[in-house]
């Protein structure tokens, strides 16, 4: 644990994880509680279905299913940090610290990256049909997922060296103190490395990749006489779209904190500091939204097989998956545009859901 100093660079301003008594902190509390009621049964629920009823499971099945283990397993941490709001101190003491904020890194890289593998790999089946079979795309895939595990433990390094327990004070009159979970960047450029690689790694270079994917599946699906089957890319585009709202104003926080380190001391630099310091909590509960906004989205897009399939629907849901890769080889014309039936090929397509899922 290191105190706080009047000399040091580490002041409470800098403090992205210091909690008080007002609104912010409660709205934060609410919002991480009814994320933790909400994402960790419907994250295991996926889990669940794609284990235990899919056999075949497609690329883009594969990567749903890691994409709910690393939000899954982030909104089993919420625990903590309702705890955390709830008793305005951290408890759990040094290693916890360090552990919780290195673990939430390492999903959060882990979720943008699965979802930008979802955007290369539908760009592949679209622009380049004939280039990778299903079972070579499949075998690929499983190594890709494997390394991009090992890269995000790497690149949520920073989050471990750079993050500890602070003491501060709670009440002047009365002469408490409090435990504070935060970064101790030691200097000002700390601050510029952490945060900026944050955003770029975690928001801006995968979003670029994804904006670039996307481009290039519309251009494809233009030049065809089946643009209907856009409809096709909606449920990936969707999972694109509500990660980038929930964690975009986390990443416009982080900004304005490397922006503050760029001004000498004076009101502007205060300023900022003092926007940041009041916006982490709740812009970092806001952005487990996020993880637990999927499930939402996949019972939406299944809602018509949940009649006829009842807790079997998301699995039938991503069953149709399996067979997108073989059927885009039956036309020239229509290849990596049409929509999976069941694996009988008999059931109804997914476009009969508002929003359908493809390898």
């Amino acid at each position: 644990m290191y105190k706080s100093n009047d000399t040091e660079y580490s002041s409470r301003h800098e403090d992205d994880s210091a909690v008080s008594h007002g609104s912010p902190t409660v709205l934060g509390a609410l919002i991480l509680s009814l994320v933790f009621l909400v994402g960790v049964p419907g994250n295991l629920f996926i889990i669940w279905s794609i284990l235990a009823r899919i056999k075949q499971r497609s690329v883009t099945t594969l990567l749903i299913l890691n994409l709910a283990c690393a939000d899954g397993f982030l909104m089993a941490l919420t625990i903590f940090f309702i705890v955390y709001l709830a008793k305005q101190t951290w408890v759990f003491g040094e290693a916890m610290c360090k552990a919780l904020f290195y673990l939430c890194n390492t999903n959060m890289y882990a979720s943008i990256f699965m979802i930008t593998l979802m955007s290369v790999h539908r760009m592949v089946v679209v622009v380049l049909p004939r280039r990778v079979s299903s079972k070579v795309s499949r075998k690929i895939m499983k190594r890709v997922i494997i390394g991009t595990w090992a890269l995000v433990m790497v690149i949520s390094i920073p989050s471990l060296v750079f993050r500890g327990v602070r003491e501060d004070i709670d009440d002047k009159e009365r002469n408490t103190t409090k435990n504070v979970c935060e970064p101790n960047h030691a200097l000002p450029q700390n601050v510029k490395f952490h945060y900026t690689l944050e955003t770029v790694v975690g928001f801006i270079l995968p979003y670029t990749v994804i904006i670039t994917c996307y481009v290039l599946i519309l251009r494809r699906l233009r030049k065809t006489q089946f643009s209907r089957k856009v409809r096709s890319e909606k449920l990936i585009l969707a999972i694109v779209v509500m990660f980038g709202l929930f964690w975009l104003p986390y990443h416009v926080i982080n900004m304005i904190q490397v922006a503050a380190q760029w001004y000498p001391e004076g009101k502007d630099r205060r300023k900022l500091l003092e926007i940041s310091s009041k916006s982490r909590a709740v812009t970092s509960a806001f952005a487990f939204i996020s993880s637990c906004a999927n499930p939402i989205l996949y019972t939406f897009a299944g809602k018509s097989y949940i009649r006829q399939n009842g807790f079997a629907f998301m699995a039938r849901l991503f069953e149709g998956t399996s067979l997108d890769q073989t059927r885009t080889k039956k036309s020239k014309d229509t290849e990596g545009l049409s929509i999976a039936d069941s694996s009988n090929g008999t059931g109804p397509p997914l476009v009969s859901a508002k929003m359908a899922v493809k390898s």
